[in-house]
């Protein structure tokens, strides 16, 4: 079997109730068939673009290994109807989210939403697509109070802050054995409920934190904040927030001589980071953490090749989006129906092969298993986890 074929094969799995050979399985979609419309939302502009181009890419290419399949809604190979992407751009901004969200819910008519990415924008985004009873499913957004609020369409396909906030405090603590800890957050929904979660698992082990501050996204002169940090003698610096942010921060660390580890999350997990510090040679030393790499996962191999035969390196959140939306189409597939309620009701209860292994939900929409661990960057601007 070519690797292309495995890539279908793991698209076709996703979908359940279809299998490979089947004679359905190359047949071309009907022009007449009415597209099924799923909503794109991320950060397609601004400072979070790069990563809405992972998003954009996992799920257009998951659309088009789809549709090559046949399609959604086939009954005995017969009567796929396409996946048609709608692209909406948020710009990690709040209010620009709850606009796009009832632009795809009132005016596209999606069915489902890939999305969003900020956890500052899936917030309102999500109340409306619940109040709708549109299946809504974020590949990137880790803050709990996204799924601790129990709306019945709301999921995700990544874990949450207060999970990987533990493994960041736990590998400080343990294995950098840092003691005089400065936590720093973005003020953001995500950047603060990131940096609250590692404050309160440090304080959870008798250690409280030698600063605690919030700096405003957008600012790039943090010199003032690295006296601070200088001042109080920190030892590790910890930071809830992003790389647009999180590059000239290290930067001006180490440009006043501080050689103290910066660890974050998942913010920075995309090597735009070595552009906005500068260069590689100022991301050494610093830590993020993420899921395991899902490239290594033998589910996505064919997916990554391909995306690499392409010319493009499907890091970050690539193969969550492309997940995800193997996701959403296999709850269309088994129940046959397009309503948000049933979709969601029934990832509840199954578990669905994707390119990232096999996911299923709580009752919250959180995923069962998180796969947290620690990546490190070296001063060529390249990270690899952490043994």
């Amino acid at each position: 079997m070519s690797k292309f074929s495995q890539l279908v094969r793991v698209v076709i799995v996703g979908l359940l109730v279809l299998c490979v050979g089947h004679p359905g399985m190359g047949m071309r979609l009907s022009h007449a068939a009415e597209p099924i419309k799923i909503g794109m939302a991320g950060p397609f502009s601004g400072s979070d673009a790069s990563f809405g181009e992972q998003l954009w890419r996992g799920a257009e290419q998951a659309a088009a290994d789809i549709n090559k399949a046949g399609g959604l809604l086939q009954q005995g190979g017969k009567g796929g109807r396409p996946i048609q992407l709608i692209k909406a751009d948020d710009a990690c901004e709040p209010k620009q989210a709850a606009a796009v969200a009832s632009r795809l819910v009132d005016m596209e008519k999606v069915v489902a939403v890939v999305g969003h990415f900020c956890s500052s924008s899936t917030m309102p985004a999500s109340t409306i697509y619940a109040d709708a009873g549109v299946l809504m499913m974020t590949p990137g957004s880790t803050n709990p109070a996204i799924t601790e609020r129990q709306l019945s369409t709301v999921f995700r396909m990544c874990g949450r802050d207060d999970q990987q906030g533990v493994v960041g405090a736990d590998f400080v603590l343990n294995r950098l054995k840092a003691r005089r800890i400065a936590v720093l957050h973005d003020k953001t929904t995500y950047g603060q409920g990131l940096a609250d979660a590692m404050r309160a698992r440090l304080r959870s082990a008798g250690h409280t934190e030698v600063l605690y501050e919030g700096l405003t996204r957008g600012e790039k002169d943090f010199n003032a904040l690295v006296t601070k940090l200088k001042g109080v003698q920190s030892d590790a610096v910890y930071f809830g927030g992003y790389h647009s942010e999180a590059g000239p921060l290290v930067r001006q660390m180490r440009e006043q001589g501080m050689t103290a580890p910066l660890i974050s999350g998942d913010g920075i997990f995309s090597e735009v980071l070595v552009t906005s510090a500068g260069g590689p040679g100022f991301v050494k030393g610093v830590y993020m953490t993420f899921g395991a790499d899902p490239r290594k996962m033998p589910a996505g191999q064919a997916l990554v090749e391909l995306f690499r035969k392409n010319g493009y390196e499907p890091e970050g959140y690539t193969l969550y989006s492309y997940a995800t939306v193997q996701a959403i189409a296999a709850a269309i597939q088994a129940t046959q129906s397009l309503e948000g309620e049933k979709l969601a009701q029934w990832l509840r209860g199954h578990a669905v092969e994707t390119v990232m292994g096999s996911k299923s939900w709580d009752g919250k929409g959180d995923l069962q298993v998180s796969d947290y661990v620690m990546y490190q960057w070296d001063d060529k601007g390249k990270y690899r986890e952490v043994e």
